[in-house]
């Protein structure tokens, strides 16, 4: 109730991307400050419950719920936000080189729909600025991906080099590894996830992540995020690649280009869209992704989170893990609690013991 009646009014007042900023600096400041975490976990903090812990990728996450990529862009606010609830979070998108990203304005709230409209362009400080400060993390409490990408002036040919880059300058910092290959905002990007372009960049990015695991002595997870604006034999040829690719899960799916059904004045923007109007397309990708994989592929479920009935659809069509990101610039911090105490909830309904059990379950 706190941040619905006194935050998002103030928040909802500015630029979207000015709140966006003062949110990750107010997060950033509040984990420094003595006695900072401790006040927001004890406002906002999910604790660790035995039914709904996942261990995946040789990682263990003590909640399902995980903040998407593209809010804390270059590692500011990582104490911060593993103070309010989160299982994980994914950090980035990352490029080699730090850039500016594209033009503003680039962020745009649809009210009427509970939507995003963004055309960022993966803006970051580069590599080397986050793996500083991840390195300066003292302790970390909860799971960090890293998500990486290309920069903007590399062509398509040359993109597995800023892949392997990324890999190189932040694997000792990573607990897994992200492949952003389906950001709408970089020209050209999501041809990287069709044909030989995607096998190629595969292999080149899975033979770095050996490289790394063989120097340093420990293995961490690949996975590969995906477009929901692909055809069903485009998805099928998508999905079998990256299986054949060795990759160690799918994150289904980034933001889309579709309009349909908008009633904002805001739905012309071009960007990516993301929020409630993505929700049933992000479930049916994971739905055909879990069928066609048998459930052996991990999937985390993105778009359109904001209940708990909104993450179950997804467990149930076959993620293990889900992700918000619109749903908290909407909700506030307090959606965490209500997703998780909701889940809890839908499980027992249902006879299930633990939230894997309940994984893939629309398919038995």
């Amino acid at each position: 109730m706190l941040y619905r009646h006194f935050g998002k009014p103030i928040f909802f007042k500015m630029d979207p991307e000015t709140a966006h900023h003062l949110v990750i600096g107010g997060l950033n400041k509040a984990d420094l400050v003595p006695g900072g975490s401790a006040a927001m976990r004890l406002m906002y903090g999910v604790p660790e419950t035995a039914d709904l812990a996942v261990d995946l990728f040789g990682v263990h996450f003590p909640t399902p719920v995980g903040l998407a990529a593209g809010l804390d862009k270059n590692a500011e606010a990582v104490g911060g936000f593993s103070s309010i609830g989160f299982g994980f979070m994914e950090v980035g998108t990352v490029t080699p080189v730090g850039q500016p990203g594209n033009d503003s304005p680039r962020l745009f709230r649809l009210l009427p729909d509970k939507a995003l409209i963004n055309r960022m362009g993966f803006n970051n400080e580069g590599a080397e600025a986050m793996a500083e400060r991840l390195k300066r993390l003292k302790k970390r409490r909860i799971p960090v991906a890293v998500n990486i990408g290309r920069n903007k002036a590399t062509p398509n040919e040359l993109a597995h080099e800023d892949y392997r880059k990324c890999i190189r300058t932040l694997y000792p910092y990573g607990d897994f590894f992200v492949v952003n290959i389906s950001s709408p905002n970089t020209p050209d990007l999501r041809s990287l996830q069709h044909g030989s372009e995607l096998s190629n960049l595969l292999s080149e990015v899975k033979e770095e992540m050996e490289l790394q695991r063989a120097k340093t002595g420990t293995a961490k997870g690949l996975l590969v995020k995906i477009a929901p604006d692909v055809s069903d034999a485009e998805l099928e040829y998508m999905v079998h690649t990256i299986t054949e690719a060795g990759m160690d899960g799918i994150i289904a799916t980034n933001t889309t280009l579709s309009r349909e059904g908008l009633q904002s004045d805001k739905a012309g923007e071009t960007g990516g869209l993301s929020g409630q109007p993505l929700r049933e397309r992000s479930t049916e990708i994971i739905r055909r992704i879990y069928s066609q994989t048998g459930g052996k592929l991990p999937i985390i479920g993105s778009g359109g989170i904001f209940t708990a009935q909104d993450a179950y659809d997804k467990i149930r069509a076959g993620a293990s893990l889900v992700e918000i990101y619109t749903a908290l610039i909407y909700e506030g911090p307090e959606v965490n609690r209500r997703v998780h105490a909701g889940l809890r909830q839908l499980l027992r309904r249902d006879g299930f013991e633990r939230l894997l059990d309940a994984v893939g379950a629309d398919h038995h």
